[in-house]
């Protein structure tokens, strides 16, 4: 089960993840400082609390580490979305109340992504085709086939 990040946790991998390179405490606390105040102990022990959490990996260089994700935003989101799917007892009607609640824009992405995700269709034996397809290019009644 994948906990939810915090909000200081979630700022600090939201930087880790955009940059996508390895990163000290000092960038990040840098970067957290235009928006509030904190200090570099705070990113420093949250930044090491990810990294036993196993969201972050770290090399030393010198006497500070560099810090990169170990997955992506979008493997975390997944992982977010999929524990909460798994908690319902009706998870197709789960599904049908999450698509209910998409804007156009997610549903397109929707769309987009079980293009890419599903399976490539199981091609058929002669024996189990129907009997009568018609066929998509001619079919009796299409006008483009005229």
């Amino acid at each position: 089960m994948v906990r939810q990040l915090g909000e200081l946790e979630n700022e600090v991998m939201t930087r880790v993840w955009q940059w996508n390179r390895p990163v000290t405490v000092r960038e990040v606390l840098e970067d957290l400082l235009r928006e509030r105040e904190l200090a570099y102990t705070t990113v420093m022990t949250v930044m090491d609390k990810l990294f036993q959490k196993g969201w972050l990996r770290r090399e030393q260089e010198g006497r500070a580490f560099r810090y990169e994700p170990v997955s992506s935003r979008e493997a975390y989101t997944a992982a977010l979305m999929n524990d909460a799917w798994a908690t319902s007892d009706n998870p197709a009607a789960a599904l049908v109340h999450f698509f209910g609640m998409m804007s156009p824009e997610q549903q397109d992405a929707l769309r987009d992504a079980l293009r890419v995700a599903a399976p490539p269709p199981v091609e058929q034996s002669a024996e189990e085709a129907p009997a009568e397809a018609p066929s998509e290019i001619g079919a009796p009644g299409d006008p483009e086939a005229r």
